[in-house]
């Protein structure tokens, strides 16, 4: 085994994936999975998807500010957002892997449809499915607004200043 090495007419090509998602509100789970995203990538692009249908707590300008706050210091994360298929983004970006989370099974049957239909819709793009830590895998943003509704105190599940805003924004 030696160094990496570039030769005549190689091109170094930066590794760059994207973590799409609504992150309504951003939570320890995606933030472990972004940390484990950056142990394989040079970069990471978050990217908070326009997705009204959702109806979310925080609009977007919110979610891409909580999330650029709950990832300072990690200088290879990046936060955005978009809209349309997930696939161009990517596309636009010059990357060609979109990580996804698996917390639970329930979660692998959404999650392989969606993949194999942005593979059919563009071949170049791979999704990578990343497990978040154990103590993460039962997170979900949806049960965490729930609990928080109901006058949970959420900070261990997501950072302070998250929890805050959650409160705030639910009155």
């Amino acid at each position: 085994m030696g160094s990496l090495r570039i030769y005549p007419g190689e091109v170094n090509m930066t590794k760059i994936a994207i973590y799409p998602g609504s992150f309504d509100p951003v939570t320890y789970g995606h933030l472990d999975i972004i940390k484990r995203a950056l142990k394989i990538f040079d970069k990471v692009i978050v990217a908070v998807a326009h997705n009204a249908e959702k109806e979310p707590l925080f609009d977007v300008p919110e979610r891409v500010e909580l999330l650029r706050r709950s990832l300072k210091g990690l200088k290879r994360a990046e936060v955005d957002d978009f809209e349309g298929l997930v696939v161009n983004y990517v596309k636009r970006k010059k990357a060609n892997v979109v990580i996804r989370g698996l917390r639970m099974i329930s979660d692998f049957e959404y999650e392989f449809q969606m993949a194999l239909t942005n593979r059919k819709l563009c071949s170049s793009v791979e999704t990578i499915f990343m497990m978040p830590s154990e103590s993460y895998s039962y997170l979900s943003s949806k049960l965490i607004k729930e609990a928080a509704a109901l006058g949970a105190n959420i900070k261990a599940f997501v950072p302070v200043f998250v929890a805050k805003a959650v409160k705030e924004k639910l009155g």
